[in-house]
């Protein structure tokens, strides 16, 4: 199915995919800037959560919809994500609902709460801190003012978190928020000398999102 989303040229339509679970709740993924909602990564995730018992949805950013490459600008994002979560409320309106994404897709739902979207929680798949090389450059100014829990999930290796030193310190100025570390992980939570397919490396964190979501 696909939802109409309000941009400023106009409306557009965005693909997504909904996963049945059994009544524990209901987590919203968005995809990383370079892969849309198909990508193995997110479908291993998802599924994975499926079978813990949450249902899931999935969905694309206009841009992404579009056939682009590069993000659009972060405010056609936040509309999205403003969208999907309405949609998911009418859908399961006594659901808990929580928002997750993987880089962008977590920092856009950050962005989005920030803004005035109500979720109960929030679940980062490698928040992109900073560019690569550029720790000085750090997208986290909005992070502190957020009230609901916020999960990171984050490898030890990660170009975007380092020194992981600089996570910790933006993770302590928040109101409720944790960080569970892969150990060698890099951006995508791959580890050097371990071959595993993506959808593989997806599933293997949504028992580490599962435990952190409040019952």
């Amino acid at each position: 199915m696909s939802l109409t989303v309000e941009l400023p040229k106009g409306p557009t339509s965005v693909s997504t995919t909904w996963g049945a679970g059994d009544g524990r709740g209901t987590v919203l993924v968005a995809h990383g800037a370079g892969a849309g909602m198909e990508h193995p990564f997110l479908v291993g995730f998802t599924d994975a959560l499926n079978e813990l018992g949450f249902s899931t949805m999935r969905f694309n950013f206009p841009y992404r919809e579009q056939g682009r490459r590069m993000p659009g600008p972060a405010a056609h994002a936040i509309a999205t994500w403003r969208v999907a979560v309405e949609h998911a409320r009418e859908r399961m309106p006594d659901a808990p609902l929580w928002a997750a994404g993987k880089s962008y897709g977590g920092r856009m739902a950050s962005m989005a709460v920030a803004d005035g979207v109500e979720v109960d929680g929030l679940v980062y798949l490698g928040y992109p801190l900073h560019p690569p090389g550029e720790p000085e450059k750090l997208r986290a100014e909005h992070l502190p003012a957020i009230a609901v829990p916020q999960l990171f999930i984050e490898g030890t290796n990660d170009p975007f978190i380092r020194p992981v030193s600089q996570l910790e310190d933006v993770v302590a100025t928040c109101q409720d928020a944790r960080i569970t570390w892969i150990d060698d992980g890099g951006h995508s939570f791959e580890v050097k000398g371990r071959k595993r397919l993506a959808e593989e490396v997806g599933a293997s964190l949504a028992p580490l999102v599962a435990d952190g979501l409040p019952r």
